[in-house]
């Protein structure tokens, strides 16, 4: 496809081919592909954004073309599922024809909520919550694939649609990105995700635990007791808050597993 004619400074460029935008989602996938302690993901942005960079006046061989490359191959650091965001609006940015300080200043300033987003979102929140899902298949009798599969399923799935969000989102906002970093269930999505996350484990760990001592898969007295009484435990917890070590609440739950596999099953 031919190079979108040159633009002035500030106006607003045209819509990016689907071919592009598809090169652009499948290039974030490996965009710590080329991570260093130097630059960190700073080539990862620049193989994401390059699809999109061909479009400016000169094509691939145009000066246009390589000044922004080399920008946009600099120094970057934030979270691989976020940085989707940065690549949709540093390509729109690039198109736009915006004055190359602004981009750089702009470029330095996703780093920081990018990451920390990110980190809660994800590491925090969604990889935790999607492994206590994992736990719970298992309880309920699935074998280690069935278990591997529901966790690869639930867990790509989430941050797919991340990426996927992410490149959309970056290219509508382009420069006025807090507007999407503002968004309710981005920033309070982390929380969503962790009271979700806690009802999953009062019902996964009585039946993880259960087949862990040798129960069956099925709905037995005592994983049904437990986790019946989940909502006192968790209680019990904030209340012991700083006065129990959390070493001695183990190995306390643990003599009762043991008591009940030895002598009560």
């Amino acid at each position: 496809m031919a190079p979108t004619p040159s633009l002035p400074t500030g106006m607003k460029a045209a819509p990016l081919p689907v071919a592009t935008r598809a090169s652009m989602l499948l290039r974030c996938l490996a965009i710590q592909g080329s991570w260093n302690y130097e630059i960190l993901n700073g080539n990862g942005i620049g193989f994401c954004v390059e699809p999109a960079l061909r479009h400016l006046p000169g094509g691939v061989g145009g000066d246009a073309y390589r000044e922004a490359l080399a920008r946009q191959c600099a120094y970057f650091n934030a979270h691989p599922y976020l940085a989707s965001l940065a690549v949709g609006a540093l390509a729109r940015a690039e198109l736009e024809r915006t004055p190359p300080d602004r981009i750089v200043r702009f470029r330095t300033a996703l780093c920081g909520p990018l990451g920390s987003l990110g980190d809660r979102l994800v590491w925090a929140a969604w990889l935790p919550a999607c492994s206590l899902v994992a736990l719970l298949l298992f309880g309920l009798g699935l074998g280690p694939v069935g278990v591997a599969v529901g966790f690869l399923v639930l867990y790509n799935t989430g941050h797919l649609a991340l990426r996927a969000w992410g490149l959309g989102s970056g290219w509508l906002h382009g420069l006025r990105l807090a507007s999407a970093l503002g968004a309710a269930w981005l920033q309070r999505g982390p929380q969503y995700i962790a009271r979700g996350a806690a009802l999953v484990a009062g019902i996964a760990l009585p039946f993880a635990a259960n087949r862990a001592i040798g129960g069956g898969a099925s709905i037995e007295p005592v994983p049904l007791a437990v986790m019946a009484l989940t909502p006192c435990l968790a209680f019990l917890l904030v209340r012991l808050h700083g006065k129990v070590e959390g070493w001695q609440l183990l190995f306390g739950l643990l003599a009762i597993l043991v008591f009940y596999s030895t002598v009560l099953h």
